[in-house]
């Protein structure tokens, strides 16, 4: 699966490096950039939840087309989200780099999530009005090119939120200086969910850094779990988007992850 996620990016790899040719690569945003990392890490009050803004997905097929982007939004700022994650890659989401856009007005800090391969993207994502953006550790084979990723998503004054899928991609995320880890339950060989890999892997959490679990989120009761196992945020797409009142499940999910308060 992310061999045909990595494949449809290609295009936007060699536009942009076409565009670095000419000298032509996008300006950095100038505008306010609230601080991803700051949002979502556990404090107090408990644990927090990133909405994410999903229009389809390979394992659902297309999820409320009808709401748009700035929607969305409104609702997740209501519903008490403390990020925003935003869906923009083309192909199999139906996303969009302009939907960090048209979410920015809402003023939560926004992830742009994403197969990023190339460090001309994170160029390309620091002219937008993104906090942070995803390093998915699979998608490098080499831990040069994924330290190189992660340092200058840093240098540009964006979060990297830096994603494994087991306990090797783990360990190489933290090797390469990953400060945000996201552990992704889903299963890319057949899309299903196995939870057992957050409940193991958050063993390995050092007090510095900040984890995400991500997946098979879909109920108050399993924020709950996911915040008495230490999680500092739970990552939200499917459930929230497919449900007939987005912001009331948002709602439900962030009172969920308050249970027990802070760490």
């Amino acid at each position: 699966m992310l061999e045909k996620f990595r494949i449809a990016k290609q295009s936007e790899v060699d536009m942009l490096h076409k565009a670095k040719a000419e000298g032509a690569l996008p300006t950095p945003y100038t505008g306010v950039r609230p601080s991803f990392a700051d949002a979502i890490r556990r404090d107090e009050s408990g644990m927090k939840v990133i909405a994410e803004y999903k229009r389809a997905s390979p394992s659902k097929g297309d999820i409320n087309l009808g709401l748009s982007p700035a929607e969305v939004a409104a609702m997740y700022a209501g519903g008490g989200a403390s990020a925003i994650s935003v869906l923009t890659e083309e192909q199999y989401f139906k996303g969009s780099i302009s939907y960090l856009d048209e979410i920015k007005s809402c003023g939560l800090p926004m992830l742009r999530k994403d197969f990023l391969v190339d460090p001309l993207q994170i160029v390309q994502t620091a002219a937008t009005p993104a906090s942070a953006l995803l390093i998915i550790v699979r998608m490098f084979a080499d831990d040069g090119l994924l330290k190189e990723m992660i340092d200058k998503t840093h240098d540009a004054g964006l979060d990297a939120v830096v994603e494994a899928f087991d306990l090797q991609d783990l360990m190489r995320a933290k090797k390469a200086g990953a400060r945000i880890i996201q552990i992704n339950n889903r299963d890319l060989d057949n899309l299903g969910i196995d939870m057992s890999r957050s409940v193991e892997f958050i063993k390995e959490r050092d007090d510095s850094e900040i984890w995400i679990c991500a997946s098979g989120i879909n109920e108050p009761d399993d924020c709950i779990k996911m915040a008495e196992l230490g999680y500092d945020s739970v990552l939200v797409g499917t459930s929230i988007m497919s449900s007939a009142s987005p912001q009331d499940k948002l709602a439900a999910l962030v009172a969920g992850s308050a249970f027990g308060g802070g760490r």
